[in-house]
């Protein structure tokens, strides 16, 4: 068992990181080890659990009756709204404290629109389209570290569509687990993605540790004889 102290969560902006510094005792009869884990929840105002299963943070090794403090990750969900965070411990591959007739640490937050200069990959050479700035400015807003789209291509009949850009044709509207590389991307300054080509055109492979988004509304078309690197 778990008894709480004082905790506080640090600003929370929909899809980044932040921090909880949590008060925690252990209430049992069983010194934690390795095993046990800070985790946590986020809810919707009734209750339906819109994150389960967070990040883990690892807690002191302590004994019954002695307490510690613990500094945990915590990514806030997505989009910006009001939740309600529960903070519990987890026995890996056992189960929840609070399934054990544990109480969990729960409070309401409201979380921010995620701030953060982008930076885009778009060579001088292509054409955003007119809401182009407008949609990605807002899915940056709602929590998505990485944000790009499909592909225009103006190559015509004399420069048929690349095989490799058939994935990345407009209008199928947002593609959750998008499986190809992210092109003509716009990234929020320090996040960290690994740069490719595909047909010459600048992409990046999807982040495994930040929430990303491919959307087929969001367009760049890419003009006659500009679809390769120029020499």
């Amino acid at each position: 068992m778990v008894r709480w102290g004082d905790w506080q969560l640090a600003d929370a902006h929909a899809g980044a990181l932040t921090e909880a510094h949590v008060e925690l005792e252990n209430a049992g009869t069983v010194r934690w080890g390795d095993r046990i884990h800070l985790a946590y929840h986020w809810r919707d105002d009734r209750g339906n659990p819109i994150v389960w299963d967070g990040l883990r943070t690892g807690v002191p090794a302590l004994a019954p009756g002695e307490r510690g403090r613990v500094t945990a990750r915590v990514r806030a969900p997505i989009p910006p709204g009001r939740y309600r965070l529960a903070l519990d411990l987890v026995a890996e591959f056992r189960a929840w404290f609070a399934e054990l007739g544990g109480e969990e640490a729960a409070r309401d937050v409201d979380v921010a629109p995620r701030n953060g200069r982008p930076s885009a990959l778009l060579p001088e050479w292509v054409e955003p389209a007119p809401d182009w700035q407008e949609r990605v400015a807002a899915a940056h807003a709602e929590g998505y570290a990485v944000v790009a789209g499909a592909v225009d291509w103006g190559g015509g009949a004399l420069q048929p569509r690349p095989r490799s850009l058939e994935p990345y044709r407009p209008g199928l509207g947002r593609m959750p687990g998008f499986p190809h590389p992210l092109l003509f991307p716009s990234v929020l300054d320090g996040v960290e993605v690994d740069e490719l080509e595909v047909d010459g055109l600048p992409a990046v492979t999807a982040p495994a540790d930040e929430p990303w988004l491919y959307d087929g509304r969001i367009v760049v078309r890419v003009p006659p004889r500009s679809g390769r690197r120029r020499a």
